[in-house]
């Protein structure tokens, strides 16, 4: 056997146990609902009215020019509908191959960092598939994911390879195009630093620091052309309105005074938390964490110059969400596997004290379980008054069982504790998945309202949306027609009188007995209600008028026993 056919062998072994776990996880617990809004059927929506109406140059959502996200993503959406046909299929399972690209470049990456720790390597892709935030976050179908699998691949192209000390520029240039195309400028914040920063850690930064850097504009000039590629014709086809969208509000606008998701600079610091659970309550992770030496060696300088800047530009950014940093989720868990590997290889007490090990994270799982079999019994002594709470008594007790033994699984002694903690973290986190979806399922499940809104369409009537629309209904229902944005008062009159057979969707907080008696529709909707209407009862309504009755009666969804709807003049309809 050759060194490259036993290398290569060596690499498809490092994937046998944790790939097959990731993918049967992630597969199962993705089709456990539909494509949930607002995220994903947002994005089913763009890629549906470009594929509905053949437009493919430029992102649509109800029948308006998307300026919001470049369109890679919606295109290889297409990609797989032009092979399969249109589905909902296709674009979950994406999700899922985009995951496990980013585990496998991860593995890479850390290989590459540190060719002389082979453990490190061997655990990253554990650490990674563990984090609960950004196993849950790729179940949606979003653009973060697939834009971390780019920043990976352009810092593989950064960091000098066993035989090849001379970065892969023409890579480096096409990930960094890639990233433009799925989520614009922002690929410079996850990227630029780690290559600014590279006479810090790379050897070859600091004897060629002119090439380094002459070559590293080159090749993001060759990205920006990548970019410019899609940008000029797309401007030149949406004319003025999107351009200044695409080119200015879509990143100013969140960089300076944000129009949309504005926080304090520091309100990454707490999220950071939840973003590397489970092992922020790992004792031995803080150990090596905090028992690393200095001088640092080169790949833990990388992992900083990529880390470090990202969160604090990102913090400085007025407009802020937690998902914008899981590109750099694959460089945390790279570096808390090389913490823990330093730390094990050194030895000593922190490398096998007890006290230092998962009993946290197993009082953490008790206690989830203890919750779970304590609601029924407040249900019953009715003290339990959030109906998130009481959906999940009805339900919740089977998934009680379940933490309840990973809890004992994490306490078990022995070698292979690190791989005990993820795959609790993975099977914990594919738990809680599938107790939401069967507690909580008909307040995310669009399909039954998207089918009465495409029927209507169908028959030539007009649909309106009281407030803003997200496309939540387009492609369930493989709507073609834009839906209206409405606002109460005398618009909602004068559209009624322009569409008497017209469709109105409102979104109350609470339900009174007109809405069960009238409307067309009722379902929860996320944390509020979501009511279907003919429009001329709802305005008639809102005029303080009582309107006809109707012939059919109100669809009650999930079922008209559901206890909410017998409870619509409490507190907490």
């Amino acid at each position: 056997m050759t060194d490259a056919s036993y290398a290569r062998s060596e690499h498809l072994r490092a994937l046998l146990w944790w790939l097959p776990l990731y993918l049967a996880a992630a597969l199962i617990v993705i089709f456990l609902q539909p494509p949930i809004p607002l995220h994903s059927t947002r994005a089913l929506a763009v890629a549906w009215d470009m594929w509905a109406h053949q437009q493919f140059l430029v992102p649509h959502i109800n029948g308006a020019p998307y300026s919001e996200k470049a369109p890679l993503l919606f295109w290889l959406i297409h990609a797989g509908w032009a092979a399969f046909g249109v589905n909902d299929v296709w674009p979950r399972v994406l999700m899922v191959l985009i995951g496990a690209a980013q585990l496998i470049l991860a593995q890479s990456l850390a290989r590459r960092l540190f060719p002389e720790h082979a453990w490190v390597a061997r655990t990253t892709p554990w650490l990674l598939l563990a984090l609960s935030f950004g196993f849950l976050y790729g179940l949606q179908i979003m653009y973060d994911g697939l834009m971390a699998v780019w920043v990976l691949g352009a810092m593989l192209c950064l960091v000098p390879r066993p035989r090849r000390t001379t970065p892969h520029w023409i890579g480096f240039a096409i990930c960094i195009g890639l990233g433009f195309l799925t989520k614009g400028p922002v690929m410079l914040v996850h990227t630029a630093p780690a290559w600014l920063l590279g006479p810090w850690w790379c050897r070859y930064a600091r004897e060629h620091r002119a090439r380094w850097y002459v070559l590293g504009v080159v090749a993001i000039i060759g990205g920006t052309l990548i970019l410019a590629a899609w940008v000029i014709p797309a401007i030149h086809a949406s004319g003025g309105a999107y351009t200044h969208n695409l080119l200015f509000k879509q990143t100013g606008g969140r960089v300076v005074d944000a129009f949309i998701h504005k926080r304090p600079f520091w309100w990454y610091v707490p999220w950071a938390f939840v973003l590397l659970f489970p092992f922020v309550l790992w004792p031995r992770m803080w150990a090596g964490i905090l028992a690393l030496r200095r001088p640092l060696p080169a790949g833990s300088r990388m992992l900083l110059a990529w880390l470090v800047p990202a969160f604090l530009i990102f913090s400085a950014f007025s407009g802020k969400q937690s998902y914008y940093l899981v590109p750099e989720l694959p460089a945390a868990a790279i570096v808390m596997a090389a913490a823990i590997t330093f730390l094990r290889t050194r030895g000593g007490w922190a490398a096998h004290a007890a006290w230092l090990g998962a009993w946290p994270l197993a009082l953490a799982s008790f206690a989830t379980a203890a919750l779970l079999f304590a609601l029924p019994l407040l249900q019953n002594a009715g003290r339990l008054h959030d109906h998130w709470l009481r959906d999940c008594a009805t339900v919740g007790a089977p998934f009680g069982v379940l933490y309840l033994l990973l809890g004992a699984f994490l306490l078990l002694p022995g070698r292979g504790e690190l791989r005990r903690i993820a795959s609790a973290s993975l099977i914990g986190t594919a738990g809680a998945y599938a107790l939401f979806a069967l507690a909580f399922y008909p307040a995310f499940d669009m399909r039954p309202a998207a089918h009465l809104l495409a029927h209507a369409e169908a028959q030539g009537h007009a649909i309106g949306n009281l407030g803003i629309y997200d496309g939540q209904f387009e492609f369930a229902g493989r709507m073609t027609r834009p839906i209206d944005r409405l606002y109460e008062g005398q618009f909602l009159q004068d559209w009624t009188a322009k569409h008497p057979h017209g469709l109105v969707i409102a979104y109350p907080e609470r339900l009174d007995a007109d809405d069960l008696r009238y409307a067309r529709l009722v379902q929860p909707y996320r944390g509020v209600w979501m009511v279907i209407w003919d429009a001329p009862a709802l305005a008639t309504l809102r005029r303080g008028q009582q309107p006809l009755e109707s012939f059919t009666p109100t669809v009650l969804l999930p079922a008209p026993s559901y206890w909410r709807y017998g409870n619509i003049n409490g507190d907490h309809p």
